[in-house]
């Protein structure tokens, strides 16, 4: 059979760009290796998210199961000394003032199976081992996880494999970001303090000075808590995931405050969170989406989000380009700079946030220009602002560069608080350009 599109992978790329494809006419098949629902790290969603579920179709079914609403995000110094909430209604520029907290293994089944409702093809237990494409298609090797193998032929083909990169391994075109060869140990616990009210169902993000937590809450009584560290500071430990994240967060008030009477509901779990990028987001008739384009470390959460957009985006590359009658090349060329400038917003967020300067300025808003909502727009999934968000972030990441060198806001410290260095005490009272 020649199918219009196809797709690898099931998690939120490739079930949204199955359903709006399906939603438009046309024929689809979704190749997922795994079989739902399976465990799946990155809980913690954008408020823009919300504005694709509706034009799927599936955001009364998502209202309907109680998820606990994220208003806004917390980030806090391990140390105690300084914090910030950013809270999304508060935000001049963003249009989405709140979003869901949802334990993927539940919620990716959700979108799965309304793409399959939707009138997407969706195979479970096949594994894309091999694509090529010509001028008139594209051609998927495939095998099922009871041993049959299968070609399957289709005008366009959706690359929403995540971190697997299926087709962008083939080509050998994945770069890997040496500076960013981090790791995550996490896992689900009960009895995490968390906040009174609204602000219990905060992302809350606590900043050591190499290292840095999430606690994002799934239910009343389910907290994923995990910690992104150096691969290499976890390899000379050798010692056990649960050792480790139990010695760093015990080293931090602020994560004792919160984990004092935790009790840990399952196993932990470790895996790689090398960043990367591919050096090219499309190919002959083949559009990459989400993590099979790039991989970024998800301190900001933005990644079923960049998932959900750009498999949007590659749907209507296609849907354009089938009623055409062409291969899209154009059109794929456009989506390629539009998902790269979005991805290279949060890039430079995330490159920031490791540095001290960065974290001084984030930490410290100023109301001057603006600058504060900006920030809060871009973390809130504003990607299609324009001009009024994009000279702000401009003017915001300039400030950086001069906090480098003068302190335009108060100096910070990562020791324990009892310890604050004298030189930032001394650095604050040079602070005032900014006020």
């Amino acid at each position: 059979m020649q199918y219009d599109a196809l797709i690898i992978g099931g998690g939120p790329g490739g079930s949204t760009a199955a359903t709006f494809l399906a939603l438009a006419g046309k024929q689809v098949l979704l190749l997922e290796k795994e079989r739902f629902p399976r465990f799946h790290i990155g809980e913690s969603l954008l408020p823009y998210n919300r504005d694709i579920f509706g034009e799927m179709g599936i955001l009364p079914k998502l209202e309907s199961m109680g998820l606990i609403k994220k208003h806004g995000a917390q980030f806090h110094l391990g140390n105690g000394s300084k914090s910030i909430a950013l809270v999304f209604r508060n935000g001049r520029f963003t249009r989405e003032i709140e979003a869901f907290q949802v334990e993927r293994s539940t919620f990716d089944h959700v979108l799965l199976e309304h793409a399959r409702q939707s009138g997407a093809e969706v195979r479970e237990g096949w594994t894309v081992t091999r694509f090529s494409s010509d001028a008139a298609g594209v051609t998927i090797q495939a095998r099922n996880d009871a041993g049959q193998t299968g070609a399957f032929r289709g005008a366009f083909l959706i690359d929403a494999s995540g971190r697997g990169n299926v087709t962008g391994n083939q080509e050998g075109i994945r770069d890997v970001y040496p500076h960013h060869r981090k790791l995550a140990v996490f896992g689900h616990f009960a009895d995490v303090a968390l906040d009174p009210g609204e602000k219990g169902g905060d992302t809350v993000i606590i900043r050591l000075e190499n290292k840095w937590f999430w606690i994002i809450p799934l239910t009343s009584e389910k907290i994923s808590v995990g910690c992104v560290m150096e691969g290499e500071e976890f390899a000379r430990g050798k010692e056990t995931p649960e050792k480790v994240f139990t010695r760093i967060w015990q080293s931090s008030p602020i994560l004792r405050q919160r984990m004092e009477r935790a009790r840990l509901l399952g196993p932990m779990h470790v895996t790689s969170d090398f960043s990367y990028c591919n050096r090219r987001f499309v190919g002959q008739r083949l559009i990459r989406v989400g993590d099979a384009a790039a991989f970024m470390d998800p301190i900001f959460s933005a990644g079923v989000y960049l998932a959900c957009y750009s498999a949007k985006l590659a749907a209507q590359s296609v849907i354009e380009s089938l009623t055409a009658g062409d291969d899209g090349a154009r059109r794929l060329r456009c989506y390629e700079k539009r998902v790269y400038r979005a991805m290279t917003s949060y890039w430079k967020m995330v490159e920031g946030f490791y540095t001290t300067p960065f974290m001084e300025m984030f930490m410290s808003p100023r109301e001057r220009f603006n600058l504060p909502a900006a920030v809060v727009a871009l973390l809130a999934g504003e990607l299609e602002g324009g001009w009024k968000i994009r000279w702000r972030m401009w003017l915001f990441f300039a400030f950086v560069k001069l906090q480098m060198r003068w302190p335009l806001v108060p100096r910070i410290c990562f020791d324990a608080k009892s310890q604050h260095c004298n030189e930032c005490a001394k650095a604050e009272s040079a602070v005032g350009l900014l006020e």
